[in-house]
C-alpha cells in the first residue's frame, strides 16, 4: 500500500502488581478463568517494569520474539492467543470504520522484544507485566482501543491487573466465555500516598514449581483450595476493598498477611506439596510480627509471593533484631528504591552513602545508607535513612557518635556487618561489636 511506512515501531512499559488477595487455581485452563476473584497493588514503574517494543513491516518473513535479549519461542500457545485476539480486534475495528485508511496490513509479521528490569520467574509477576505490556503495545501498533484486560488475561491471568494502576480487582466472572472475567480499578494510584512498599527478592532463581503447574495440581488435590475459593475469598474481597477505600492500614495489613498465609497453606495441602517459602522468608515474616507486637498495632504488613517478600507500611518501617527495646534497633525510611538480588543477610554490608567521619548530631538524621551485597558489591539491596525517634538517634549534640558508627550499628541490627571507609578502601568490622 502506497501510504504505508516500511517499518512501524511502538514501545510501551507496564508495571508489576502484587496480589494482596491471591489468585490460585483456574476453572478454564485455555481461557485462564480463575476459581476466585483477586485484588492487587500496582507498583511504581520507577523500580519495577517491563519494556516491550513491537515492530511491524512488510519485509518481515515471520513473527519473532525476544525475551531479555534472547530469542524465545513465538509459538507459545498463550502468546499466539494474544496475537490472534489483537489482530481480530484490529480487523473488527477497521471493518466498522468504513472509508478509513488502514495504517498497516494485518497480514504483515510482527517482531516483539521484551525486557524486565527485575528477575524473571522469581515471584515478581514477570509474566503479568510482560503480557500486559505486550497487549498494550500491540493495541497501540494496530490502533485498537477499549477494554483490553480480557485479552491480557489470556496470556497470564494476573496480567489483566497490570493493565491498570493503583488498587485493582480481577473479577472471576461466571460466563463460560470469560467476557465478564476482567480487571476493575478499586482505587487510583493517588488514593493512598502514604503507603510504602519494600520488596525483598529472597531468591532470584526460577521457582521449583511453575505457577501454571502448581495451580493445576492444587485444583486436583487440595480440599483447602475449594473451601478457600467458595467460602473465604468472597468475604475477604469485600473486606479488603473497604479497608482500601477507608485507608485502614490495620485491617489492610492483617488481611493481607492472613490471605498470604492461607495461600501457602493451600500449597502445603497440595499433593505432592509445593514449597515456596525458605528460611529467609520465615525470618522476614517473624520480623514483621515482632515489629507490630512492639508497637501494639499493625504498622507493617508482609505478603509472600512464590519467591518474593513484599512488606508494606505507612510512612516508615522499622527493622529490629533482638527483643523490643534492644539498643541495636534502627528505624529506616522505607523503600525509596530497592533493587538487585537479595542474598542472605549475612552477605549484606551497610555503607554510608557519603563516607564521612563526622559528628552525627543533627546531620545523622535523614542521612542515607545503602545496603549492598558483599559478594557483588556494586549490587544495591536497599536504601535507608535514620529517622527522628530511632533508638540509635543521638540523644544530645555532645553524644560521641559518627555516621559511620551508625552504619556499623545498622549492620548489627540486621545481623550483618558494616563497612568502614579507611584510606580509600572499605574494610569490614564485626557489626555485633559495633552495635554495643
Amino acid at each position: 500500500m502506497a501510504g504505508e511506512k516500511p517499518l512501524t515501531v511502538v514501545t510501551c512499559t507496564a508495571p508489576v502488581n502484587i496480589a494482596v488477595i491471591k489468585y490460585w487455581g483456574k476453572r478454564d485452563e485455555e481461557l485462564i478463568l480463575p476459581i476466585n476473584s483477586s485484588l492487587s497493588v500496582t507498583l511504581h514503574q520507577d523500580q519495577l517494569k517491563t519494556t516491550t517494543t513491537a515492530a511491524i513491516s512488510r519485509d518481515f518473513k515471520e513473527d519473532r520474539l525476544w525475551l531479555n535479549r534472547e530469542e524465545a519461542d513465538v509459538g507459545h500457545p498463550r502468546l499466539q492467543s494474544c496475537l490472534r485476539e489483537m489482530r481480530r480486534l484490529a480487523r473488527k475495528r477497521r471493518g466498522s470504520s468504513a472509508g478509513a485508511a488502514a495504517p498497516l496490513s494485518l497480514a504483515y509479521k510482527v517482531h516483539v522484544a521484551s525486557v524486565n528490569n527485575f528477575p524473571t520467574a522469581a515471584g515478581l509477576a514477570s509474566s503479568a507485566a510482560g503480557y500486559a505490556c505486550l497487549v498494550h503495545t500491540l493495541a497501540r501498533l494496530y490502533g485498537v482501543e477499549g477494554e483490553l484486560s480480557e485479552v491480557a488475561r489470556q496470556g497470564s491471568g494476573s496480567a489483566c491487573r497490570s493493565m491498570l494502576g493503583g488498587f485493582v480487582q480481577w473479577l472471576m466472572g461466571e460466563r463460560p466465555d470469560g467476557k465478564d472475567s476482567i480487571a476493575q480499578q478499586v482505587a487510583p494510584e493517588t488514593h493512598w500516598p502514604e503507603l510504602r512498599v519494600l520488596i525483598l527478592v529472597v531468591s532470584a532463581e526460577k521457582k521449583p514449581v511453575g505457577s501454571t503447574a502448581g495451580m493445576q495440581t492444587s485444583v486436583d488435590t487440595s480440599p483447602l483450595l475449594k473451601h478457600r475459593a467458595e467460602a473465604v475469598v468472597p468475604e475477604r474481597m469485600a473486606q479488603m476493598i473497604q479497608f482500601i477505600q477507608q485507608r485502614d492500614f490495620e485491617g489492610f495489613g492483617q488481611l493481607t498477611m492472613k490471605d498470604s498465609n492461607q495461600f501457602h497453606a493451600t500449597c502445603l495441602d497440595t499433593f505432592p506439596p509445593i514449597f515456596y517459602l525458605n528460611d529467609v522468608s520465615r525470618r522476614i515474616i517473624a520480623l514483621a510480627h515482632r515489629f507490630n507486637a512492639h508497637h501494639g498495632k499493625t504498622k507493617v504488613g508482609s505478603v509472600r509471593d512464590t519467591r518474593t517478600e513484599l512488606t508494606s507500611g505507612v510512612h516508615s518501617l522499622a527493622l529490629r533484631a533482638g527483643p523490643p527495646g534492644s539498643e541495636r534497633g534502627l528505624s529506616l525510611y522505607q523503600g525509596d528504591r530497592v533493587r538487585g538480588r537479595v542474598s542472605e543477610p549475612r552477605d549484606w554490608r551497610v555503607v554510608p552513602v557519603r563516607s564521612e567521619h563526622v559528628p552525627c548530631t543533627g546531620r545523622a538524621i535523614g542521612h542515607p545508607f545503602e545496603i549492598r551485597c558483599a559478594r557483588r558489591y556494586n549490587r544495591i539491596v536497599g536504601v535507608g535513612r535514620l529517622l527522628p525517634g530511632s533508638p540509635l538517634a543521638p540523644k544530645s549534640p555532645s553524644q560521641p557518635c559518627t555516621i559511620v558508627h551508625h552504619a556499623l550499628r545498622l549492620g548489627a541490627a540486621l545481623g550483618t556487618r558494616g563497612y568502614v571507609p579507611r584510606r580509600r578502601r572499605f574494610q569490614h568490622s564485626q557489626g555485633a561489636g559495633a552495635g554495643q
